[in-house]
């Protein structure tokens, strides 16, 4: 929205109460608009029909203009989207197989955590040929995940059964290194704009812990960023200025914090959101999630 200054000047007493007058007017007028702007911005639209996405609806992924979100019809499925809303099964993974969360490497291949085949595949975008990218025995069911610069990914790996989690990475051959364990049911997790901190939630404990990250993808410096008392945690997104968008799972909300871990605001989206995405790779515009049973 554009913003207007003027320049107003009075010679006699009447004349300055008129302006004074029309200033308030102006501001007044200013006020609402913005007002008006800013709820418009923040509200919540259906994108998709109702009941396309199994209740595992997870993982949206936007590349090349097509957003992809796992588990479209029946679970063990990746369903593309078009700008327009109309979705079309893209690729059925092998028997077994369910995938939580998408990324997509610098050469363009799908990248997916698989939950219930303790993997982490790879799908060529051309001929939809599907692989393990990355396998580990220590793996509990790969979550979520989010990749660097670099092409690295890091994955979150809940016990959901036990209650802890743990930290991966993954390298661009398919090595793994197991970063963190010990935690709580890691889901959520998001790199910072620059790449120096990774954001990670635990959803049963309620909290988000920030680390720093070095020039190799390692950790140090865990600390807490932000905590909750009530509702749940998944699916995470750092926008360009550095705001962390949080989905609170159970509660209908999209809590928005700070780089320095204030709430600024909460948005009303619908009790079953899981996940997050933004519309363009500046994470400026059109902030996407997927929430049972459909994306908004």
């Amino acid at each position: 929205m554009p913003t207007f200054y003027f320049s107003l000047g009075a010679d006699t007493p009447s004349e300055s109460k008129f302006l004074n007058n029309m200033r308030c007017i102006c501001f007044a007028l200013l006020f609402i608009c913005r007002v008006e702007a800013f709820s418009q911005l923040h509200q919540s639209i259906d994108f998709t029909r109702e009941h396309l996405f199994t209740n595992n609806i997870e993982g949206p992924c936007f590349h090349k203009g097509i957003l992809y979100v796992v588990n479209y019809q029946q679970d063990g499925t990746i369903g593309a989207i078009k700008p327009d809303g109309s979705v079309a099964l893209f690729v059925t993974l092998p028997a077994g197989s369910t995938a939580n969360a998408i990324q997509f490497d610098k050469a363009g291949n799908m990248l997916l955590a698989d939950f219930t085949g303790h993997n982490i595949l790879k799908v060529d975008m051309q001929s939809k040929v599907i692989s393990v990218f990355a396998h580990d025995n220590r793996f509990n069911q790969p979550n979520d995940m989010c990749i660097n610069k670099k092409g690295q990914l890091f994955a979150s790996d809940p016990n959901w059964k036990e209650g802890n989690g743990q930290l991966w990475r993954i390298d661009l051959n398919g090595s793994t290194k197991l970063l963190k364990e010990n935690m709580g049911t890691t889901n959520g997790i998001t790199l910072s704009p620059d790449e120096k901190i990774l954001y990670v939630n635990e959803s049963v404990q309620r909290k988000i812990w920030a680390f720093d990250v070095d020039k190799n993808g390692d950790l140090s410096n865990q600390h807490l960023f932000a905590s909750f008392d009530d509702y749940g945690l998944d699916g995470m997104k750092c926008d360009a200025r550095g705001n962390l968008y949080i989905t609170r799972h159970g509660k209908g909300t999209v809590a928005i914090f700070s780089a320095d871990g204030k709430l600024l605001r909460e948005i009303s989206k619908g009790k079953g959101a899981e996940q997050l995405e933004f519309w363009n790779r500046e994470k400026t515009s059109l902030l996407h999630y997927a929430a049972r049973p459909r994306v908004h």
